[in-house]
């Protein structure tokens, strides 16, 4: 050893990658690549954030109360089974850190959530990939992948790029399947969009499990990104473990107080929704109709599959919506090198891409 070497498996990350934001040579740039709500945050939450300009030389409260009560107050439950951190991938890589280890395993899906497989690896643990079908989550798979090495089940629901779900009935069944010593982490952080009354986000299956925890986010429907802000509700077993090992200002005062003026702020909440549930079926319809397939979604963003023709794949129609200042994801790296996440966005951001879309698909039927 000539220096200091970092614990295994570390090397063999890859790092986390965010949507671009940026177009070179493009005018107006509209990005629709990182699944950020397009109305922004509320007035309150920008209020509140203004307002906590005068406490930045305080530290934050570590246990968060406030927010925690608020969060408490909104969904009924109990605010000491509560933990918040800065967004919910520090909270996934706390549980991984206190669950997995060398030796472990972690189940995720195929087309899961990058940070599952990131976090394992950083825990010194293995990452076991349960096929889905048709970009949905296959129970039985997870449950055929489970050893005697598993310690952690990844699900997003919804899942994150392909904007599907799977119901109550089907996140029970999983639970019920699963050794007691086997620890669900259900990542809701998309739920505030979903209106199907077979869907929970985990706050049930919570209360009455031992090993269940629900992650959820203020970066999307509160419009909270860059504050970085999340929170997990546990068993009370879990927390004490959690919060032993978290930062003890791990939320600083401005995304509290923004947090708190968020979460109480119902009327942007339904707004927000309001133009999602418009704007994601307008973009599916349209975009189906240029003969384009789309894998219906909950979320606030979709999956487009492209041909693999030459001039029509998937990188061409990014190369081409890049030239015009329109930013979507690439998902390669989530095995699905025919596809683009499409976020929603603004009623002009929507209408342009469409019309791009429709622009690049005549020419390549024109070229061929």
């Amino acid at each position: 050893m000539t220096r200091p070497e970092p614990q295994r498996g570390v090397l063999e990350i890859e790092p986390y990658v965010g949507g671009r934001a940026r177009a070179d040579g493009a005018g107006p740039v509209y990005k629709l690549s990182a699944n950020e709500t397009p109305l922004g945050p509320s007035k309150a939450a920008i209020e509140a954030f203004k307002d906590a300009a005068t406490s930045l030389s305080l530290y934050p409260d570590g246990g968060a109360e406030e927010l925690r009560e608020a969060i408490a107050e909104r969904y009924g439950l109990n605010p000491n089974r509560i933990v918040c951190g800065a967004g919910s991938d520090e909270l996934l890589h706390l549980l991984a850190q206190c669950y997995l280890g060398e030796g472990d395993e972690s189940i995720v899906t195929e087309h899961g959530f990058l940070v599952y497989p990131i976090v394992t690896s950083a825990a010194g643990a293995k990452t076991v990939v349960a096929k889905e079908v048709d970009c949905r989550t296959d129970v039985d798979a997870i449950l055929s992948a489970v050893t005697a090495k598993t310690k952690v089940v990844f699900l997003a629901n919804p899942n994150n790029p392909t904007g599907t779900y799977i119901p109550a009935e089907e996140v029970r069944r999983l639970q019920q399947g699963l050794r007691p010593d086997i620890l669900l982490i259900l990542d809701a952080a998309y739920s505030e969009y979903v209106s199907r009354n077979d869907y929970e986000a985990g706050i049930e299956l919570v209360a009455t499990c031992e090993n269940v925890v629900m992650t959820r986010t203020f970066s999307k429907i509160y419009g909270l990104a860059g504050l970085r802000l999340g929170w997990m509700y546990a068993p009370q077993h879990i927390v004490d473990v959690v919060n032993r090992v978290r930062g003890p200002f791990n939320v600083s005062i401005p995304a509290m107080k923004a947090g708190v003026a968020a979460i109480r702020d119902l009327n942007h909440l339904k707004l927000s929704r309001e133009h999602n549930d418009k704007w994601l079926a307008w973009l599916t319809a349209e975009i189906s109709r240029l003969g384009l397939d789309v894998t219906p979604s909950v979320a606030n963003f979709l999956i487009i599959h492209f041909p693999k023709e030459k001039g029509k794949t998937a990188k061409d129609a990014d190369d081409f919506l890049m030239k015009r200042g329109l930013i979507l994801r690439a998902v390669t790296s989530y095995g699905l090198p025919d596809c683009l996440r499409l976020s929603v966005g603004t009623e002009e951001a929507n209408r342009l891409v469409v019309a791009a879309l429709a622009e690049f698909m005549n020419a390549k039927a024109a070229a061929s």
